[in-house]
């Protein structure tokens, strides 16, 4: 009767212990499988943030040419001028499908590593008028080329004072901002120079562009 007592008691302990340890294999795997669902998450959404943020601006400028050649001894002059009137069309962008990240499964941290530098476009529409010029000093595609040197120059000079870049900015903020809503859901971290993002302030005075 004892051998029986103890050979049941043996077969229960055995049949707890069998539990036990599926139980703990379950949720080993659920975890585990939790944890590959949220990193799976995270680089769909990182994905799809990864694109070409362009934003877009117009300019205008006259401006005139004017050139001098000089002969026998500067006693005698000849000079071609023109009237340039210059539109152009400016893009901004930034390339997020080169964005690094790093993403820390164990302490659930994404890392921003490097943010692409913003890419400028001038692409400008150049027209002359009243064009002036001599047979000895005619218009030549060095005197176009000076023009055009000349257009996009003061064009950047005038990007620099506009809205344009800040704006551009304020645009890739919002698409990185979609990363930190979703880490924050989920109850990770985002992190870039060192410093956790908590916020949108803090992509303004973190994200050193």
């Amino acid at each position: 009767m004892q051998n029986l007592l103890k050979r049941i008691l043996s077969v229960a302990v055995i049949v707890v212990l069998v539990i036990l340890a599926f139980k703990y294999c379950q949720f080993k795997k659920e975890d585990d499988s939790t944890i590959d669902y949220n990193t799976n998450l995270i680089q769909q959404q990182i994905l799809n943030v990864g694109k070409l943020v362009v934003t877009e601006g117009h300019f205008s400028e006259v401006i005139t040419y004017k050139n001098q050649q000089k002969y026998l001894m500067d006693m005698v002059s000849f000079e071609k001028k023109a009237l340039v009137v210059v539109n152009a069309n400016v893009t901004v962008a930034y390339d997020l499908h080169k964005m690094k990240y790093d993403i820390d499964e164990k302490n659930k941290t994404i890392t921003i590593l490097n943010i692409p530098k913003e890419e400028i476009t001038i692409n400008p529409d150049i027209q002359f008028y009243d064009v002036e010029q001599s047979k000895l000093n005619p218009f030549t595609g060095d005197d176009y080329n000076k023009i055009n040197k000349s257009v996009k120059a003061n064009l950047a000079k005038k990007i620099e004072k506009s809205s344009l870049k800040s704006n551009a900015q304020n645009r890739l903020i919002s698409e990185l901002s979609k990363i930190l809503i979703l880490t924050n859901s989920m109850g990770w971290k985002l992190q870039y120079n060192g410093k956790t993002i908590e916020s949108d302030t803090d992509f303004n005075e973190d994200l050193k562009l």
